[in-house]
């Protein structure tokens, strides 16, 4: 074995190191530091398994490639015991009336836990709410009483949210999906518009990490109402929904847009069921879809699809639920897709599935309040381990 102590390397135009092949063997009783910067400052094209310190995240991440891209290499919290955390925001909280709530409840997908109450939003939002998220920070959107309102939290810690800004058009009853650093609010309809409650395609997007308010993204292909939504690295998806123009009914349509651009959303192919209400969420390869309502609107499915998100085409049976659920709030970690609560109250659990594989689901824990015979429907819900990260 050779040894060789330097202070310093670098190559002949000192713009870099040199590269050291073989078998190396760094060795010290003391740390060895990796490149540091923020999510804006990765490389643009690295070579897989290149390693960097994420000062946004507070962790090790490394590139996994062009399509799945960086993955953090440990994401581990004392209290989730390594879990991704998941938020509920919002919504209705009762039985069977408006009940609007600004609470936020939180738990850990991974394993069996109850949820805790985390905090409250700036004000009472259901009927249904955009949410997404980075690794560090959530953002709900819309919703009934504060259409135009955009709220943020921080993951890690517990508290109150705070305003971020107004979104351009009143998003009530759409839907959302982000990347790490990009949200997209979708659809619903705009109750305050001149015209009544007109249902707009319009796509607002804003830049996670900044406050601010809502720009022009482009438009979905349909003026669907209530639908599910999820993200890839590089895409996001909205399905199923209510259309009320120009011929008024529940649809199976899915559009996809690329996140980092802007323009309008193109067909990707159709869900197995026509449906509205649903939710969705993803690990970054495969979005879940726990269909909602059937067009009998007195039922609720309990039938799970779902689509590889690289490429088109149509959704593919999953599994099912352990009961007919709508309106839950879905959240998803790398492995695993979760719904807390749904379907007009009384729905007190949080049940999950393996992403990977196909199944039906399993309960995990208790919603917030569960003994007073009653959870919460038309929030949202957000992680900070989602497909889009």
């Amino acid at each position: 074995m050779s040894e060789i102590r330097v202070n310093n390397l670098s190559n002949e135009s000192d713009s870099g190191g040199p590269t050291i092949s073989g078998i190396t063997t760094f060795s010290s009783p003391y740390f060895f530091t990796p490149p540091v910067g923020n999510t804006a400052q990765r490389p643009e094209n690295p070579e897989k398994g290149s390693i960097r310190f994420n000062t946004d995240s507070k962790h090790l991440e490394y590139f996994r490639g062009d399509t799945i891209g960086w993955s953090e290499v440990e994401a581990s919290n004392e209290e989730l015991n390594g879990s991704t955390r998941a938020l509920a925001a919002g919504g209705h909280s009762g039985p069977n009336g408006p009940g609007y709530t600004n609470s936020i409840d939180y738990y850990a997908i991974d394993y069996p836990n109850d949820a805790i109450d985390f905090g409250d939003l700036t004000g009472s939002r259901g009927n249904g709410v955009g949410g997404a998220s980075s690794r560090t920070r959530g953002l709900v959107m819309g919703g009934y009483n504060d259409g135009d309102q955009i709220d943020y939290l921080t993951i890690a810690s517990t508290g109150n949210a705070v305003n971020f800004g107004n979104l351009a058009v009143w998003f009530e009853g759409g839907a959302s999906c982000s990347s790490n650093t990009r949200a997209i609010m979708a659809g619903g309809f705009d109750r305050p518009s001149s015209s009544g409650s007109s249902a707009p395609k319009a796509m607002n997007y804003v830049t996670i990490a900044s406050t601010g308010d809502g720009r022009d993204f482009g438009d979905l292909s349909t003026t669907a109402q209530y639908m599910g939504s999820f993200a890839s690295t590089t895409r996001g998806f909205w399905l199923g929904g209510n259309s009320p123009s120009p011929s008024p009914g529940l649809i199976n349509t899915i559009d996809y847009v690329t996140v980092s651009t802007t323009g309008n959303a193109a067909d990707f192919g159709d869900l197995l069921t026509v449906s509205y209400a649903g939710q969705g969420c993803s690990n970054s390869t495969r979005g879940i879809m726990f269909i909602g309502m059937t067009p009998d609107t007195s039922t609720n499915s309990n039938t799970i699809e779902y689509l590889t998100m690289a490429s088109t085409g149509n959704a593919v049976e999953f599994g099912d639920t352990i009961t007919t659920c709508t309106s839950g709030q879905a959240a998803s970690s790398p492995t695993r897709a979760s719904v807390y609560s749904g379907t007009g109250g009384g729905i007190l659990n949080w049940f999950v599935v393996n992403i990977a594989t196909t199944g039906n689901a399993v309960e995990f824990g208790d919603v917030v309040n569960a003994g007073s015979s009653y959870g919460k429907y038309g929030g949202t819900g957000i992680s900070n381990g989602h497909g889009g990260l």
